[in-house]
């Protein structure tokens, strides 16, 4: 069966690298870079394909805000190029703090906005010259300067609220889940795949360790990042089983930053949202996910502990018979 990996924001440049090359060796169907506020995702997913050879490179996500559709379908055209045809587009609204605080746009038209931008960079990616008229965009003569390796390359969305994932089930190749509880996403993705079949993924939170306190630990503080930053799913747990828990979070947050906040994540937080624990608890925990009709599901790396020794457990965990 089908299994990614995610690689990113707690780990350095390096150990990203470092990660993939040994990723490149197993049979792993994808790696995942996410971009956020650090590295930036089309320079690494180059780096990251000069050290594999036949998986799969993704990007989780990159926004539709602080690059234009233009530069996406190029820095697409160019990654294809350099990986041999390797590429999955991943594409997000990412959130109005970051939108409008770190890059300085407004965040509107979320929907419309990742429409025109699906719409543009498939065209410009098919080579032909692109004179396009929308609500938002208005683009003439513009036509690639390079082949691209592929005409069609494979566009994911990642969705949160339904309006985007309807959106997404219309004019996306995958839709990219993260933070979903387990019984909803069953629901959403049998509704949605019974209208239109996509690639379903979804991004886990995974911490393995040896000792499964340590490990949960870990998933409670990335948890407690995600909620205490990003409102977006701080109100969407709220409306899907987790109101007291995300009101708890985010006001200890407010109170004391991310010292003790992680504090507040449930015991059923964890075993709806994420895979923490020793290797056996963490392999019985991804068939959960996999029950909720996801194709792919992509192991975002939380390293416990020394990275290395982390990762080589986590590797043995799910890569290894």
């Amino acid at each position: 069966m089908r299994i990614a990996c995610s690689l990113g924001s707690l780990l350095s440049i390096n150990e990203v690298l470092k990660c993939s090359e040994i990723l490149s060796k197993t049979s792993v169907d994808a790696i995942w870079i996410p971009e956020t506020w650090g590295m930036e995702n089309f320079s690494m997913l180059s780096a990251v394909s000069n050290v594999t050879t036949s998986q799969k490179i993704g990007s989780s996500i990159i926004n539709i805000y602080s690059r234009s559709p233009s530069t996406i379908a190029m820095g697409a055209a160019t990654i294809d190029t350099i990986s041999d045809g390797r590429l999955i587009l991943g594409l997000g609204t990412s959130s109005l703090p970051i939108i409008e605080t770190f890059h300085g746009h407004k965040f509107e038209t979320p929907l419309q906005r990742m429409k025109e931008y699906v719409d543009i960079i498939r065209i410009i990616l098919s080579g032909k010259s692109i004179n396009y008229s929308g609500e938002i965009f208005n683009l003439k003569n513009f036509t690639l300067l390079i082949k691209p390796k592929r005409v069609s390359i494979p566009i994911y969305i990642a969705a949160i609220n339904q309006k985007m994932v309807d959106l997404t089930w219309d004019i996306a190749d995958g839709v990219i889940f993260y933070l979903r509880p387990l019984k909803e996403m069953k629901e959403t993705i049998s509704k949605m795949q019974s209208k239109n079949k996509i690639d379903t993924t979804c991004q886990i939170i995974t911490c393995v360790a040896e000792d499964s306190e340590n490990a949960i630990i870990r998933a409670k503080k990335t948890i407690a990042f995600y909620i205490s930053v990003g409102k977006i799913y701080r109100e969407f747990l709220a409306k899907n089983g987790f109101k007291n828990e995300t009101k708890n979070i985010f006001e200890e947050f407010s109170k004391s930053g991310f010292k003790l906040n992680y504090e507040f994540v449930t015991d059923s937080m964890i075993n709806s949202l994420c895979i923490s624990g020793t290797s056996e608890e963490c392999k019985k925990q991804l068939e959960n996910f996999r029950n909720t009709g996801i194709n792919l599901p992509i192991m975002q790396f939380n390293p416990v502990g020394n990275t290395v020794d982390s990762f080589s457990l986590f590797k043995k965990t799910f890569l290894e018979e």
